[in-house]
């Protein structure tokens, strides 16, 4: 198996675990739900939303996210809170040798956003990365407008280093984009991305 997976990640009422074919209802329930939340930002889909996010679509999802999985190129958490699916976090585009890095994308239910279930899992997700996952660095892009999802990374001391032009075709168009990034060394001497975070939230 691919270094550092699969694996379950907890930090209090947050669980991130690997997606099972049983997700299909409570995904696509919650992708559907948060039509008007999700799409701005995310990448444009291919069909009418409904259609790409039904319980059939999400069985396509699955067996592309456990290929991806199996073949190391990335990690597809499924984020439980208190035991209810409620979003993904993919550490994704995993490249290894001399390289080690990877992006981290990610998503929550509208329902249960500010409740520090995001930079929770961002946290978790990175520490595993960087520790059994043997990745070197981790980036974030995010939408210049999408101020939420900058402020989850900003909390948790990811440092800004660009700026994309025309990176991604999200909400129906070429978005521009800011790049976040977080190496090993960052948070090595502090013991981790997660203990950052809880010092931060104590604070």
């Amino acid at each position: 198996m691919p270094p550092g997976w699969p694996a379950v990640l907890r930090e209090g009422d947050v669980t991130m675990r690997p997606y099972k074919r049983g997700d299909a209802k409570a995904w696509s329930e919650a992708r559907i739900r948060n039509e008007e939340w999700l799409t701005p930002w995310e990448p444009t889909p291919l069909g009418p939303w409904r259609e790409v996010h039904s319980p059939g679509a999400f069985r396509g999802l699955h067996r592309a996210l456990k290929r991806a999985a199996d073949a190391g190129s990335a990690m597809p958490f499924a984020i439980c809170y208190q035991d209810r699916y409620v979003g993904q976090l993919t550490i994704g585009n995993i490249v290894r040798g001399a390289f080690c890095s990877a992006y981290a994308g990610y998503w929550v239910d509208s329902r249960v956003a500010g409740r520090g279930i995001t930079p929770t899992a961002l946290a978790l997700a990175v520490d595993h990365a960087m520790g059994p996952g043997g990745l070197h660095r981790i980036e974030v892009n995010i939408r210049p407008e999408n101020l939420p999802s900058r402020r989850v990374v900003e909390k948790l001391g990811f440092r800004e280093e660009a700026f994309y032009p025309r990176y991604l075709h999200s909400g129906g168009a070429w978005q521009d984009h800011i790049g976040y990034a977080l190496t090993i060394e960052d948070i090595s001497l502090e013991g981790g991305l997660l203990a950052r975070w809880r010092r931060a939230r104590s604070s």
